[in-house]
């Protein structure tokens, strides 16, 4: 069997890479966080030379308005915080995985896989994936695939009766009963 999926490296990575962007990007601007300093950070070498530091940048100039709550014009270290528990309790919108994800550090084909099963793994359809939708998607898919190893091989062994025209197969055991007389009718 695969590799179960997990979405706690995900919330992870971006956790790390807002945590680190953060330091960086204020470290570099003594008056704070602000809008125009973001927009400063997106041409300076400094920040845009590491994985994660424009990306990020980028994200909150985006989103300036939505994570700097007390609406002062700096996004502070609590503000941070706040944004990093909302995405872990909430979940992470396809926008919030595009834009933050592959500059994590998390592995693509994670990306791409929660991205492609974005809505099959959003079962509250919120437009947000948590970490235990995510948990609960690699399960479900890995009992859908036993499943259907399952059958295959009984399949296969059920060949040696009825023939080896039959291969696998993943309609119902009972379909084999009544085979031969759809063929006849």
């Amino acid at each position: 069997m695969s590799k179960r999926l997990d979405g706690s490296s995900l919330f992870s990575g971006i956790s790390a890479g807002l945590t680190n962007s953060f330091a960086l990007l204020s470290s570099q601007y003594s008056d704070g966080l602000t809008l125009e300093n973001l927009n400063k950070a997106l041409t300076n070498t400094n920040v845009t030379s590491t994985l994660y530091g424009s990306t990020f940048a980028s994200y909150l100039t985006t989103n300036f308005n939505s994570v700097d709550k007390n609406a002062d014009g700096t996004i502070s270290a609590d503000e941070i915080q706040t944004l990093m528990n909302n995405m872990a309790t909430q979940g992470l919108t396809r926008e919030q995985i595009m834009a933050l994800g592959s500059s994590s550090g998390m592995s693509t084909s994670l990306q791409e896989t929660v991205l492609s099963h974005f809505d099959d793994i959003d079962t509250n359809k919120d437009g947000k994936v948590t970490n235990q939708e995510i948990n609960a998607y690699g399960v479900n898919s890995e009992i859908e695939k036993q499943k259907i190893e399952d059958r295959n091989k009984i399949v296969n062994n059920m060949s040696l009766y009825y023939g080896d025209e039959i291969s696998e197969y993943e309609g119902s055991m009972l379909d084999y009963r009544y085979l031969d007389d759809d063929e006849n009718s």
